[in-house]
């Protein structure tokens, strides 16, 4: 049966063990052996192989949700954590911040389905196709001449009153849903995320931070096929 070999970095990083770059750093310092010898830089493994790593300890790592305030660019307040993903400086809600660099494409590629949750008032009123049309797909790069742009995956959408929607997405291309709301003739006046995946903004205040732990954490890292 074909058993490829792989780079023992990505090796390290599929079994949760570093992400890629860490793994690189791991075999730098020689705490990486193959088959009791000592790995090298793109060195490659398959499933036989014995692959040990010596004396590292394994990292600990922090997850919060902050609630980022209007105004702001997205950074991290907490010391040594760093933002997943991002808000533009206009919307407001719920970051994630972690330490835990092995979440960062589990969470981000375009690959991947999580979903996030936004609650969205409009200058203008709703117009009555606007949920249909958002849950459809919208192109959100126009229609020049010979190619279509880009069209939103499928979305959830509740309207909540005439100027106001909840929508939940699986994707985050840069400043999409105000794109989407521009190409339905739509303007964005407030943009707050409240979830991402399982984790909820609640009634943490901007500004403010709150260690995500416990069964919420656990939940939160079994869906991206991760344990703490």
């Amino acid at each position: 049966m074909n058993n490829p070999k792989v780079r023992i970095n990505k090796y390290l990083a599929d079994k949760k063990i570093s992400t890629r770059r860490g793994a690189d750093e791991l075999v730098k310092e020689k705490k990486v052996f193959i088959n009791g010898k000592l790995a090298l830089l793109g060195s490659k493994v398959n499933e036989n192989d014995k692959v040990e790593v010596r004396g590292h300890t394994e990292k600990k790592y922090s997850y919060f949700a902050y609630n980022k305030p209007i105004g702001v660019e997205t950074i991290s307040p907490k010391e040594g954590l760093f933002p997943l993903g991002r808000l533009d400086k206009n919307s407001h809600g719920l970051l994630i911040l972690t330490n835990d660099g092995r979440i960062t494409d589990q969470l981000l590629n375009p690959k991947y389905f999580h979903e996030k949750e936004y609650m969205v008032h409009t200058k203008e009123k709703l117009r009555s196709s606007f949920k249909t049309k958002m849950e459809a797909g919208v192109n959100i790069e126009g229609l020049p001449a010979g190619r279509q742009g880009y069209v939103t995956k499928k979305c959830t959408v509740k309207i909540l009153n005439e100027n106001t929607f909840r929508i939940t997405l699986t994707e985050g291309k840069k400043h999409q849903i105000r794109r989407m709301c521009s190409a339905l003739f739509q303007e964005v006046a407030d943009l707050k995320r409240e979830r991402i995946m399982n984790i909820k903004l609640g009634t943490l205040k901007p500004t403010a931070l709150r260690e995500i732990k416990g069964e919420e954490l656990a939940i939160f890292l079994k869906s991206l096929n991760l344990t703490k």
